[in-house]
């Protein structure tokens, strides 16, 4: 510490796990706060360091979102990802890409774990809506020209899909091909997105 009492900026001495005393800041903000209040500067006081380590480790406050929650994916290299390539083959690739994603348990039970508290605690539901509304759908809605309400259509369908697929388990859906899903889901993910 300085002759003030004030901390220098960077890395507290003595962590070894500057990353993850971050990663529990984070969490604590954006459970106190949520999403859209949640602040890098926050998040940086919380766990003692400067912002400019936490963009460091996370560049973004969706990247430390989600890092924070476990997510999958990330909106910054998801947004690209559905994008590339033709439109009429947008509903294909927004599919395969949440089933695939979902098919891996150890990456499905973040999302499942946070989906199931969501539905009941009111505080986790609201950050949820917050980074889906605005780190997320919004972001998808805009680069592809769609209105936001076909991006959420679009995607509450996917959710319903995975949360009968693996929480549910309902059969044959729970064991179908991921091939066969793709196939009976993209023309209408597509239809959503083309508004036809």
């Amino acid at each position: 510490m300085t002759t003030t009492g004030r901390r220098r900026p960077g890395r507290r001495p003595g962590s070894a796990d500057t990353r993850g005393e971050i990663l529990a800041a984070a969490r604590k903000i954006f459970a106190e706060k949520g999403y859209d209040k949640a602040t890098i500067r926050g998040i940086a006081r919380e766990a003692g360091v400067d912002p400019a380590l936490v963009h460091h480790y996370f560049a973004s406050k969706d990247g430390i979102f989600v890092a924070a929650m476990e997510l999958p994916v990330n909106p910054e290299e998801f947004v690209p990802l559905l994008t590339a390539g033709p439109r009429e083959e947008i509903g294909e690739r927004l599919v395969r890409f949440i089933l695939t994603i979902t098919s891996d348990a150890q990456a499905r039970q973040p999302v499942l774990a946070l989906m199931r508290t969501a539905m009941t605690n009111e505080q986790v539901v609201g950050m949820v809506r917050e980074f889906m509304t605005h780190a997320l759908l919004a972001k998808v809605a805009e680069a592809l020209g769609v209105p936001p309400l076909r991006m959420e259509v679009a995607f509450a369908q996917m959710f319903g899909v995975v949360l009968v697929r693996y929480v549910i388990q309902l059969e044959p859906l729970a064991s179908a091909d991921i091939e066969e899903l793709i196939e009976l889901l993209a023309p209408t993910i597509q239809r959503y997105i083309d508004g036809s």
